[in-house]
């Protein structure tokens, strides 16, 4: 049979995802402090936007009701108000007096903050080490080792590299290395650069007034077996008696097993709520965080030269091309407001038991039920509540914390989230010297009608980072 070339003419459908659309979607991603940098960002790369002022009334534009493109090409079609023209400008008197109002004047004792009001910047335990060095007497040769040494200390405060590896790196013997490190191990704080826990707890142990007492020994003859909390056994092998270890037990307890950990540098994640619901008589009203995000429109200045240039330019083609994504922009973010409203009343609706009585009365929801109920598909309903919260009169909330799984409580169904808190209060009210198992467990929840397999109790703990009752087990 001959091949033949043909033409062919077929209709199909097929998405287009265009820079709109992609704009579109990750403004839905954006949380309250995304959603600041981005707009900021667009001020200072788009010339056509403009920031409104606090105290300028709403436009017809900015209201919901014409909140589509049309209305912002309407806007853009007539110049609302006449500006000068750009070359009319007194430059030169512009230039000198450019930044007199705005410098900031030079404070007197009287008006500068008060040193109590300054933040101060957390110095890293490097540098902190680093200080330390520098005082010290160690010279030469040990100062190079010693540097090494401390370079290689994790921000737990352990070192990460053996011996072995620090003498290759700096072509010294082993011997050099370990008697450095001794040097080191004397700087504050205590147990900084111990090669593991036992060390660690041991290097502040010695440091203790009694440097030779119960818990060196114990450290050091039985670290293994303490560490499986059987201080009987502890007992018989130091042959001294069970109360004698159970306070140096408590002494041990009391040291820091991450040495570094008050200089860590991580900064501290503040949370943001995008929503707020506020109960009002006996129904619940949203409201958006609009908090620092600035108000857009279009300038007024780039729509005079638009309209004072008819003619092709490549000056005319930049502003129509910036004053359309100004428009795209503007339309995103009323549409990105407009969504995380409806998903989030959809959310206080199915979740009303919640707000009303608490975490007992959480019911199961999957993202397909809030994505029918307000007619949008379920990975624009999953982008609106990823990363974002919600501040409700139960506390503050991940919109995801909303969306649980079922668990068969009678003839209903339980959030997995309110299994979890019953978990929790019941591990919060065992006796701490005979903790209750996970088969306890399942038996209490059955009482109120929760029937799930201790399997299943054993992963919830483990997400609630609860460790199993032979290891809550207190002796003393």
């Amino acid at each position: 049979m001959a091949l033949h070339i043909r033409q062919t003419i077929r209709q199909v459908q097929q998405l287009v995802m265009t820079p709109q659309l992609q704009q579109a979607i990750k403004l839905l991603q954006y949380n309250h402090l995304e959603m600041m940098d981005v707009l900021e960002q667009e001020l200072k790369e788009n010339p056509c936007l403009e920031a409104v002022a606090e105290d300028e009334p709403f436009t017809d534009v900015e209201g919901v009701d014409r909140n589509d493109l049309k209305a912002l090409e309407d806007s853009a079609k007539e110049p609302e108000t006449s500006q000068p023209d750009i070359l009319d400008v007194d430059w030169q008197n512009y230039l000198e007096s450019y930044g007199t109002d705005n410098a900031p004047p030079n404070p007197d004792a009287a008006s500068r903050p008060l040193l109590d009001n300054l933040a101060a910047q957390n110095q890293g335990l490097f540098t902190y080490l680093f200080h330390q060095l520098q005082l010290s007497k160690i010279e030469g040769e040990d100062r190079r080792i010693a540097l090494n040494i401390i370079g290689n200390v994790d921000e737990r405060g352990y070192l990460d590299a053996t011996l072995e590896e620090l003498a290759e790196s700096l072509s010294v013997d082993r011997a050099e290395v370990e008697r450095v490190l001794e040097l080191v191990q004397q700087f504050d704080p205590a147990g900084v650069a111990a090669r593991d826990l036992r060390e660690c707890l041991l290097i502040q142990a010695r440091s203790l007034p009694d440097a030779n007492g119960l818990p060196v020994r114990v450290l050091e003859e039985a670290f293994d077996v303490f560490q499986l909390g059987k201080l009987d056994k502890v007992a018989r092998k130091l042959k001294v008696s069970l109360a004698e270890v159970e306070a140096a037990s408590r002494i041990i307890a009391s040291l820091e097993p991450r040495p570094g950990r008050p200089f860590s540098l991580s900064d501290t994640n503040y949370v943001v709520p995008d929503i707020f619901v506020f109960k009002v008589g006996n129904d619940y009203t949203i409201l958006l965080n609009d908090d620092g995000l600035p108000r857009l429109k279009i300038s007024s200045f780039y729509q005079q030269q638009l309209h004072a240039d008819p003619g092709r330019s490549i000056t005319r083609d930049y502003i129509q091309e910036k004053m359309r994504g100004a428009m795209w922009l503007i339309k995103s973010i009323h549409q990105r407001q407009r969504t995380i409203y409806k998903v989030a009343r959809s959310i206080v609706n199915f979740q009303r038991e919640f707000f009303d009585k608490g975490i007992a009365y959480l019911k199961p929801l999957v993202l397909k039920d809030v994505a029918m109920d307000v007619e949008m598909h379920e990975s624009t309903i999953s982008r609106v509540t990823t990363n974002k919260y919600m501040n409700t009169p139960r506390g503050i909330f991940e919109l995801k914390y909303f969306f649980n799984s079922g668990i068969k409580h009678g003839s209903d169904a339980i959030a997995s989230e309110s299994v979890k808190n019953q978990i929790l209060r019941i591990i919060k009210n065992e006796d701490p010297k005979r903790p209750v198992s996970d088969k306890e467990i399942v038996e209490d929840l059955a009482r109120y009608k929760i029937r799930i397999a201790r399997r299943t109790v054993a992963k919830y703990r483990e997400l609630l980072g609860i460790p199993s009752s032979s290891k809550r087990k207190k002796k003393f």
